[in-house]
């Protein structure tokens, strides 16, 4: 009859369907925002061969930190709406299968630096234009919109650039790559992947727990970070001083940052073996302390 309402177990079945759809819409949201910030990431090694290459390793860095800040932004909605997702799913009783959502993220991280990777030539001579404009506008506004106009369009196309094959050929014939810096980076780099998305985790292993395993993942991304700031920053940094003060050639140079990039590839697949047995680690700190 018109006007009758819908049976109801049909409309528990249609609510049913919309939640998925949107869950479903989440999960997408979240895949993105961890793209970004890996993609963001890994670009962020190649910004040194540019500022070497100019010579303006400061204002490199500066107008790098604007990527940082979408980067920073993608990062602070991540953390909440993902914890959302696992506060619905414990509250409809949706455990199994649950592990699936931060895989798919990981492997969202995985592709994001190959992507960045793939990216990094065009990346170097589009950012070179845009440090060498900058010192010309003083601006970043007009530097902003010279993107759009007809010549920034010519630079943007005659920026494109395939990374060449050559560039991988030497890894079987260099025999002085600081090979513990990269063992450090895929170490920072994986646990600095899988810091939240275990801590999160470990909310469906022990859900009375959820909340203290949330707050534990600042303290796993705490050491990564403490990692990065006392192996592998200071190294660089030393590493691109010497570039500028021609100690070190610019292949040698080059060659560091696509091994540094490569490793940051085998931290986000080493951080799928991480997941759950740090959630588990995470789920007994926070039962103990």
């Amino acid at each position: 009859m018109v006007g009758q309402e819908p049976h109801p177990t049909l409309k528990k079945m249609i609510l049913t369907v919309l939640q998925g759809i949107q869950m479903d819409i989440t999960l997408v949201f979240l895949i993105i925002l961890t793209f970004v910030i890996h993609m963001i990431g890994t670009l962020a090694y190649s910004v040194r061969i540019s500022g070497t290459r100019t010579g303006t390793i400061a204002v490199s860095f500066a107008l790098f930190n604007i990527m940082v800040l979408g980067s920073r932004t993608a990062n602070t909605f991540q953390g909440p709406i993902l914890a959302k997702r696992v506060e619905e799913n414990l509250a409809n009783g949706i455990i199994s299968g649950a592990v699936t959502d931060f895989r798919v993220m990981l492997f969202a991280a995985s592709a994001a630096t190959i992507f960045g990777i793939l990216i990094t030539p065009t990346f170097q001579r589009l950012f070179t234009r845009a440090v060498e404009k900058f010192r010309e506008y003083h601006s970043i506004s007009r530097l902003f919109f010279m993107g759009f106009t007809r010549a920034g369009f010519y630079h943007i196309r005659s920026s494109i650039k395939i990374p060449s094959k050559r560039n991988f050929l030497f890894f079987r014939i260099s025999n002085h790559i600081p090979y513990r810096y990269i063992f450090y980076n895929i170490i920072a780099t994986a646990v600095w992947s899988t810091g939240v998305f275990s801590a999160l985790y470990a909310g469906y292993l022990n859900p009375e727990m959820r909340v203290t395993s949330s707050q534990l993942s600042s303290v796993i991304n705490g050491v990564a970070t403490i990692v990065l700031l006392i192996f592998i920053d200071p190294y660089f940094s030393l590493l691109t001083d010497d570039v500028v003060n021609n100690k070190i050639g610019q292949p040698y140079f080059r060659r560091s940052i696509i091994w540094l990039d490569l490793s940051r590839l085998a931290g986000t697949l080493l951080a799928q073996l991480l997941l759950v047995p740090a959630a588990m680690i995470i789920v007994f700190i926070a039962e103990k302390i």
